[in-house]
């Protein structure tokens, strides 16, 4: 079997990685991985790995049921340990790129994009471009939002000046804006999260899955801290440069960071495979097709771990 690992996914951190590093990222759906809490806080555990069949095969290790994890699934993790070859004709799929011009992209992360959706229209999916009816502005305000919350379990690390000192300033950023947040600024994002779950709701009543590009732009330099502009758009905070994965973060929906291709420079993008929720399995199988239509990895191997 070829090496896999697994990781947390708050904003991205299963499928930008798995994009920059032309391998296979899986977010599974909220609460199939075991952990703790009642609240559906944004991150995930999930695998990485060269297949899909070895992603599916670590999930089968990583799901639940836990029966410490009240608000868990019950579902029997065995069944991603077995085949995932399907019939995914007339799969429904909507291709939501850029969101209609709201993310910046670096030239070629939209391209490649549409020629992944291209591979699943040959195998005979049904691929049309399509936006949820959801005011984007409201859902990245919630992002930032259940992040700032999020990133409160950190705060005796900020009450510690000695280890304040240690934390990366876009940490001190995120606990300080997790300070400033009212009771009443949480209620809001609940309320808002809900709808956005209600639009996708909706959504997928037309809609089988939904793509989307994994990544804004192609892999950067070590030495770059974080995109301060995309295609000579400004960044306004050091995570803009990912919303594309965060409606779907919020979502708590299954979502597969596949492989799309490279550019001219040999820089490798993904796509997000993005399921009902609950729909992990179903997400895995149509990852399977494409992964045996393009082999992206097989053609393109990333280097072996040392």
């Amino acid at each position: 079997m070829l090496p896999v690992a697994d990781g947390s996914d708050y904003m991205g951190s299963l499928r930008n990685p798995a994009a920059f590093c032309n391998v296979w990222g899986f977010r599974p759906s909220t609460g199939r991985v075991p952990k703790a809490g009642f609240v559906a806080q944004l991150g995930e555990v999930g695998p990485m790995g060269r297949s899909v069949a070895d992603v599916a095969l670590l999930l089968s290790v990583l799901a639940g049921p836990d029966p410490g994890h009240l608000m868990g699934r019950a579902e029997d993790p065995a069944a991603f340990a077995g085949p995932l070859g399907a019939d995914v004709r007339g799969t429904r799929v909507a291709w939501v790129g850029d969101l209609g011009g709201r993310l910046a992209t670096e030239p070629g992360i939209l391209e490649l994009g549409r020629a992944a959706a291209g591979v699943l229209e040959s195998l005979g999916c049904v691929v049309e471009e399509a936006l949820p009816d959801q005011d984007l502005d409201d859902l990245w305000a919630t992002a930032l939002t259940w992040r700032h919350w999020n990133a409160l379990e950190l705060e005796p690390l900020y009450a510690d000046p000695a280890t304040r000192a240690l934390l990366k300033p876009e940490i001190v950023w995120e606990i300080e804006g997790g300070l400033r947040l009212t009771a009443l600024d949480v209620t809001r994002a609940l309320a808002a999260r809900q709808r956005w779950l209600d639009v996708l709701a909706g959504f997928f009543a037309c809609h089988d899955v939904v793509l989307a590009p994994s990544a804004q732009v192609f892999p950067f330099g070590v030495g770059t801290h974080w995109p301060a502009e995309i295609d000579g758009r400004p960044m306004d905070t050091y995570h803009r440069w990912m919303e594309t994965v965060a409606p779907w973060s919020l979502a708590g929906t299954p979502v597969l960071g596949m492989p799309a291709g490279f550019d001219g420079r040999g820089l490798p993008t993904g796509v997000q495979l993005v399921g009902r929720p609950g729909a992990d399995l179903d997400v895995l199988r149509l990852g399977q097709a494409y992964e045996q239509a393009t082999q992206w990895v097989r053609r393109v191997p990333p280097p072996a771990p040392s």
